[in-house]
């Protein structure tokens, strides 16, 4: 395959929408070069990790794989990789996962095959490829050459950039290849059991590319103009950041929501073309982790118990702890006033330790102030 060919798919993909993190380790080499030396390549490449060592493999699953070259491996790296580019990719754009796993020519003589495995993931699919190289036909490079190639044609079609390759394969070489596609059910399954962290719905019609969010997070049961109005006023006060709301398929001391539920409350948002993500996060300190350099805008009576060493096991240090942690992660809170034990609130009157005090902003009484209550709306409407 030319250089001049090798650009042009590139071009295409840096041309794409889509946002990737890429965990590659044993081969493939050649295809970050390639990626990385067009123009444009930070509009596709959020990440990338080689995770080389046993070691480093190890720190990458929390766990010892298995195997360290194998199509499962490959494929736990391309979920990770989703999961990662989920966090760090601006909202509402199309995200990939992409994981590369082989076991190539080395200086010494190897017991097994020459092999590579490759997976890409995707919000609605998964694809996964093991290719078995002939031993001995090639060297070491011309066997990353064509990892890579491999590599790069499966970013492509992820990217759904149209791309003709020469593999380079022999007759006795051939590629193993799967697909699996996901409905919308089976990736909401998929985040309420744990494997993806969030699903974002990007009903609004605003194109900033900010890579900061100013989430509104609450059940919406239902979803009403105060929700709307907060909104519109933090993103007025922040100045820069995409609003959005967030909606956590897991409760804290509920049954997570079932998927009509989810699909249900996520249809108020289409109706006003308002992005939400469903997460299952329902802490405040773990949205910190999923969003990371975000404003969360809350009212009073949340972050009066976001300070409170109560909903800490009773510590105090516990408290500081966990919201300095969220502090690192870049967050902010935007607090607006509400009604706490039967007085209207607003943040001056909270005393907020001083080395947390500039996580937190308030929106003035004069700009926002709407006593209605989802809960109210469900009585009053027998719901």
């Amino acid at each position: 395959m030319t250089d001049a060919c090798i650009r042009a798919v590139v071009e295409s993909i840096h041309s794409s929408p889509t946002q990737a993190v890429l965990y590659l380790s044993g081969g493939a080499s050649l295809a970050l070069g390639w990626l990385m030396s067009v123009p444009g390549a930070s509009n596709t490449v959020l990440e990338v990790v080689v995770p080389y060592s046993r070691m480093s493999m190890i720190q990458l699953f929390a766990k010892i794989p298995a195997q360290y070259c194998s199509q499962q491996t490959a494929d736990e790296m391309a979920l990770l990789a989703y999961n990662r580019a989920l966090k760090l990719s601006s909202p509402g754009s199309p995200v990939l996962g992409v994981g590369f796993t082989g076991s190539l020519a080395t200086a010494r003589p190897k017991l097994g095959d020459h092999r590579f495995h490759l997976s890409t993931r995707t919000s609605d699919r998964h694809w996964a490829s093991t290719v078995t190289l002939s031993k001995g036909l090639r060297s070491r490079d011309q066997e990353d050459k064509v990892s890579s190639y491999f590599l790069l044609k499966a970013i492509a079609n992820a990217c759904k950039v149209s791309s003709t390759f020469d593999s380079e394969l022999t007759e006795s070489e051939v590629a193993d290849e799967c697909e699996r596609f996901f409905d919308e059910d089976q990736e909401l399954e998929q985040l309420i059991n744990g494997q993806i962290c969030f699903k974002v719905y990007p009903f609004s019609s605003d194109t900033s590319n900010d890579d900061r969010k100013i989430i509104l997070s609450g059940s919406f049961n239902p979803l009403h103009d105060g929700h709307l109005k907060l909104l519109e006023v933090a993103t007025s006060i922040c100045g820069i950041g995409y609003p959005c709301f967030e909606l956590s398929a897991i409760n804290a001391d509920k049954p997570p929501l079932s998927i009509s539920e989810i699909k249900d409350r996520v249809m108020q948002f289409e109706k006003v073309g308002k992005t939400v993500i469903i997460s299952n996060q329902p802490y405040f300190y773990k949205k910190a982790e999923l969003f990371p350099g975000s404003a969360f805008v809350i009212g009073a009576d949340t972050a009066v118990r976001l300070i409170n060493p109560k909903y800490y096991d009773g510590s105090y240090d516990m408290m500081l702890k966990t919201l300095t942690g969220c502090k690192r992660t870049g967050s902010t809170f935007i607090v607006a006033g509400r009604n706490v034990d039967g007085a209207f609130k607003v943040l001056e009157d909270f005393d907020i330790p001083e080395v947390l005090r500039d996580m937190f902003v308030s929106i003035p009484a004069e700009r926002f102030r709407m006593d209605l209550s989802s809960t109210q709306i469900r009585k009053s409407s027998g719901m």
